[in-house]
């Protein structure tokens, strides 16, 4: 490659956010060749199909949560993966949990291996926020509040040895002053039946 072709791939590239789609490459008038050929030279890694990370980007532990949330934007991360960014479990997820309201179309990832919920669209975002995946990059993860009541509806699919020690070591680390928070999120879920006994008897 010449001096002028790298330069101009250099340009381009420096364009484009750390982690960023072929749809973005596109714009920055990368083709798949040029991605190809910045790949092979060790300048780009590509995450998952048609999500490329920049290799002078800072590094990260989470580029799972980047390549599945930059694939599927409207997603949440939900489940063990929100409960484990939370450190609210020890367990390190083999997958990367995401939800998206019901109705809309299911994301299709084989890598990184990846499973979805779908949320009723009225309740899909409560509790959602920001966590920083990377420096100056955030994806979408429901609070650690929202993932616990999560995880107590969910029990019979998690384990309720999980959701209990989710729960258990929430309210140590909130104390009585996260159980309102709690039970606002279940009773905007239908879940108070469910979460106001279990919190109960671990405060008991």
């Amino acid at each position: 490659m010449s001096d002028a072709e790298n330069s101009r791939l250099q340009l381009r590239l420096t364009g484009l956010p750390p982690t960023f789609t072929t749809a973005q490459a596109r714009q920055a008038l990368l083709s798949a060749r040029d991605l190809a050929s910045l790949v092979a030279r060790g300048e780009l890694d590509e995450l998952s199909r048609g999500v490329y990370r920049r290799t002078d980007a800072p590094e990260t532990a989470h580029a799972d949560l980047l390549a599945v949330c930059t694939r599927a934007p409207r997603a949440i991360v939900c489940g063990e993966s929100a409960l484990a960014l939370h450190e609210l479990i020890d367990d390190i997820p083999t997958a990367v949990h995401i939800a998206v309201p019901r109705g809309s179309r299911r994301p299709t990832i084989s890598y990184p291996p990846t499973v979805v919920a779908q949320y009723a669209p009225k309740t899909f975002p409560l509790g959602a926020e920001r966590f920083e995946a990377a420096p100056g990059e955030t994806v979408p993860v429901y609070g650690a509040a929202r993932s616990v009541v999560d995880a107590m509806r969910h029990r019979g699919r998690i384990g309720e040895t999980l959701a209990l020690s989710a729960l258990g070591r929430y309210l140590r680390r909130s104390g009585r002053g996260g159980v309102g928070e709690l039970q606002h999120i279940a009773r905007e879920l239908d879940a108070l039946s469910i979460i106001r006994p279990a919190v109960e008897a671990v405060l008991a």
